[in-house]
């Protein structure tokens, strides 16, 4: 465009053709010396040191080199993708500085995790400053005498702009900690100096520094690294073995695993749980003692495939609202119940397809997952799109309500995976699955167009599947609030699922309480339960019934039925208060999965395709 403009000034000149070839090439040749000069990228390093590690801090010096501008600004992510929260990491951030050849910058805080340098004209400036690193999850850092985890979002300014700009992180750590963990790759070979093509993969590449256990393996053409930090009663060979089946099979449903090198990070507590995904990594929390028991050793395989399927459903196959991320601001999306919902269904199929579960079992966790949806009163106030959508403000921010105003997109999204595929399966015969759905989505969207998908699109995958509109399905169970009719799919594969509590007639407040101390209190006023007719609340400490002291909630409704007026004795605010409540029956239902008499032809053929039986 301005050369055309150019061009069409010097024919308004009226010069000859030979003056005007001239002039033209003269003006690209100082419109190319022009941008030569000014063509050498900026160069961004880091220098991470941990002086006060036993304090939680780490120190960080930022060096950029081939600055062209008056000022730069340093911007630090508000949140770090796949955790839906905004988590304000600058708050963190201590005994901020800015320097060009040994004399200090003035800078100025512009917003909340913004700062403004003045360069004065330098090419090259340094900056330092701390983080205190003292929240112990799987999403924020944490760091004490013992190790180092780095999660980089909260640890790594980058400059306004510049988000394409590789970066070189070197780590310098405490005397005695000897190993990195980290997806980033090595700079000659030195696991203490690593490489960062983007700010993306930076802030998608978290890094444990310290003396954790590393073992491995390869499979699928990668080699898998897994950093085991603190102690426990883990049995490394087997770990290996179950993982790496594992990988096979979630690799086998998108056809290729599209990494080189991947690593488990895993930090072992006396109590943890939970996990994050990431491009080629994930960190995990688990409890040091829970691998000697087999239901707490499958939950860490569930686990394990739940973060590593996400290497492909989000991390790349993805909605279009996630990437490329706004690092300032809360990024929407309708589809986490697609993200995370059908991520948490394979998690648990993926163990059954690699026989590291039975039938049983499966159909157990299964139940469990409907049970998980049946007994949240949320289920009536909110979809599981609206859900997603305020996942920021919702699921990560709970409160002694949020029981009856929500639903979580983990566990509907679950059974709505199961749902969808069932259906697939069925209608096509068995010829496809809900695998098929999501081969085809990475193949189209992550490898072909190379973006995000929206929710209409993913809608006609799935039918493309299914071989039918699925109009009804959305209105019903993904923007509606309509109960789910799961024998009808469950059917397909000739099974029912019924509530065993079903005929129980047993009498309920309807509350979720603490003990300590033998002191009850109220965590959770469940909607339309006797508690919340009556007016007991959350946070009321339970002291009698009927004049009677109780200490544990097994006692409180003894010998009491549906219908039965009592006096409920609380503590409210310094207060003591009598509450009548007439108890009414309890809802909580506790569906069980068990095959159908003598299923059919069709039914043992959806069977086999939907548990590979």
């Amino acid at each position: 465009m301005l050369l055309k403009s150019i061009a069409i000034i010097f024919n308004k000149l009226r010069l000859t053709k030979l003056q005007l070839t001239s002039l033209f090439c003269l003006t690209l040749f100082f419109m190319t010396a022009n941008t030569s000069k000014g063509a050498n990228p900026p160069q961004i390093s880091y220098t991470v040191t941990f002086p006060e590690a036993q304090a939680h801090y780490a120190d960080i010096e930022m060096h950029i080199d081939n600055i062209n501008q008056n000022s730069i600004t340093l911007k630090m992510p508000v949140w770090t993708p796949g955790s839906y929260l905004v988590r304000e990491f600058a708050k963190n951030v201590e005994t901020f500085t800015a320097s060009a050849n040994g004399k200090e910058l003035t800078y100025k805080k512009t917003r909340k995790n913004w700062w403004t340098i003045n360069t004065a004209g330098a090419s090259s400036i340094t900056i330092k400053y701390n983080v205190y690193c003292n929240e112990i999850s799987v999403r924020t850092s944490t760091i004490d005498a013992s190790h180092g985890f780095l999660s980089t979002s909260g640890i790594f300014m980058y400059p306004e702009g510049m988000l394409h700009q590789p970066s070189t992180i070197h780590i310098i750590p405490c005397n005695g900690w000897d190993k990195v963990s980290t997806s980033l790759a090595m700079v000659k070979n030195d696991p203490f100096t690593r490489h960062s093509p983007d700010y993306d993969i930076l802030f998608d590449s978290p890094i444990e520094v310290g003396n954790q256990d590393v073992f491995g393996f390869d499979v699928a053409g990668v080699k898998y690294e897994i950093a085991m930090c603190g102690a426990g009663n883990y049995d490394k060979e087997r770990l290996k073995k179950d993982i790496a089946k594992i990988v096979e099979q979630e690799t086998a449903i998108y056809g290729e695993n599209p990494n080189k090198y991947y690593v488990f990070i895993v930090h072992n507590y006396l109590k943890g749980g939970g996990g994050l995904e990431h491009l080629s990594s994930t960190v995990l929390g688990a409890s040091r003692d829970a691998y000697g028991h087999e239901s707490s050793y499958q939950s860490f395989l569930s686990l394990v495939a739940h973060e590593h399927f996400h290497l492909w459903n989000v991390k790349r196959l993805r909605p279009i609202a996630l990437g490329p991320f706004d690092y300032d601001n809360e990024n929407y999306t309708t589809d986490l119940w697609i993200a995370e919902g059908f991520t948490a269904y394979y998690q648990d199929i993926v163990l059954r397809h690699a026989d590291l579960i039975p039938t049983d079992n499966y159909l157990k966790v299964l139940a469990n997952d409907i049970n998980l949806v049946e007994n949240q009163p949320g289920k009536k106030i909110q979809s599981v799109a609206d859900a997603s959508y305020d996942a920021w403000i919702k699921a990560y921010r709970p409160n002694e309500n949020s029981a009856n105003n929500t639903i979580s997109y983990y566990s509907k999204g679950s059974v709505l995976a199961m749902l969808l595929d069932l259906e697939i399966i069925n209608d096509s015969q068995a010829k496809y699955s809900l695998d098929d759905v999501m081969k085809y989505m990475y193949n189209e969207y992550y490898k072909t167009k190379k973006r995000g998908y929206t929710d209409a699109e993913f809608k006609l995958s799935l039918e493309k599947f299914a071989g039918k509109n699925l109009d009804e399905f959305y209105k019903k169970y993904v923007y509606g609030l309509a109960d789910i009719d799961y024998n009808k799919y469950l059917s397909y594969a000739g099974y029912s699922a019924a509530d065993e509590n079903a005929a129980n007639n047993e009498p309920a407040l309807g509350i979720v309480s603490s003990t300590t101390n033998n002191k009850i209190t109220v965590t959770t006023v469940l909607r339309n339960s006797a508690a919340w007719v009556d007016g007991i609340n959350a946070k009321d400490e339970i002291s009698a019934i009927d004049g009677q002291a109780v200490t544990d909630t097994a006692a409180m409704l003894k010998g009491k039925k549906p219908g039965d007026k009592i006096s409920v004795s609380v503590h409210r605010d310094g207060l003591v208060l009598i509450l009548p409540v007439t108890l009414l029956r309890n809802t909580t239902v506790k569906y069980k999965i068990t095959s159908v008499n003598d299923p059919s032809a069709q039914q043992i053929k959806v069977r086999n395709k939907w548990l590979k039986l």
